[in-house]
């Protein structure tokens, strides 16, 4: 199954190797060279605000940044499209049924490949993310709480990821067709990101500040509502501190519901092959 799972997805294999690659060097280069060329350039900065903030360097990070936070849609599209829906449609997998592998062992190796694939790779581009944004955080225009940078600096693009991978494979063995599983998929990933984005403030305990004047927050703090009341002025906000809280609640959120959706898909599967 290895074997033959390499050999039919060789080309998304090779695509996915290149992006990891890609964008695991764009961001070295990024925080080895081009940082510097920044910083050295706000040196010579004569006005009141430099452009640092739309200098190559902050534009090419939140390039990064999006297709590393995004790319569950693309992992959504294929694991619905081309890993499952396609082979579905055209009685592949029926066939290999047949010649001696069970539909759980295929459906799991389905799976294993791919989601070994998306963490290794994946959690290497997080990595360096991570690192590149903790060094030259001085030099980027969004903080820790902006949507692209959340993603890409965490578990949380891992998390998404893998899940996409399993509710990809749900639609297609619920839907059985390529392009309705493909964008199915997509929506779903999209929509669950979304509401998750939505809500993600109270995924953990905020912290609220009152005062008699108009109320001063420290640097890096999310601010999630502000305004004044007969108490006087007031504002509620996450710290930098709840980064990792938030982060790691929200990977348990997505996990569960990336492993109610593989349960889901080995029942359905028995059913379809009995």
């Amino acid at each position: 199954m290895t074997a033959t799972l390499l050999r039919v997805h060789r080309a998304a294999a090779a695509v996915w190797a290149a992006l990891i690659l890609a964008l695991t060097v764009w961001e070295v280069w990024l925080n080895q060279v081009t940082a510097d060329d920044t910083r050295a350039a706000q040196t010579h900065c004569t006005q009141d605000y430099c452009d640092v903030f739309s200098s190559p360097y902050a534009d090419w990070t939140g390039v990064v940044a999006l297709v590393t936070g995004y790319a569950f849609l693309a992992v959504a599209a294929f694991a619905g499209g081309a890993l499952i829906g396609r082979e579905l449609e055209s009685g592949t997998a029926r066939l290999a049924w047949t010649q001696g592998i069970t539909p759980t062992r295929w459906l799991a190796a389905k799976l294993a490949l791919p989601a070994l694939a998306l963490t290794f790779g994946l959690g290497a581009v997080v990595a360096v993310f991570h690192w590149g944004w903790a060094v030259n955080r001085d030099l980027m225009w969004d903080d820790w709480y902006a949507q692209a940078f959340y993603l890409a600096g965490g578990p949380t693009a891992v998390a998404y990821a893998l899940c996409a991978l399993a509710v990809g494979t749900l639609t297609a063995l619920l839907l059985r067709r390529t392009l309705p599983a493909l964008g199915a998929s997509v929506a779903v990933m999209w929509l669950l990101g979304l509401v998750l984005e939505t809500y993600r403030a109270d995924l953990w305990p905020r912290r609220t500040r009152t005062s008699a004047n108009s109320v001063e927050l420290p640097e890096h703090v999310w601010e999630v509502a502000s305004g004044r009341n007969a108490g006087g002025y007031y504002a509620v906000f996450h710290p930098e501190s709840h980064y990792w809280p938030l982060q790691l609640v929200e990977c348990g959120i997505v996990l569960a519901l990336a492993g109610a959706a593989v349960a889901v898909s080995f029942t359905v599967l028995r059913r379809r092959a009995a």
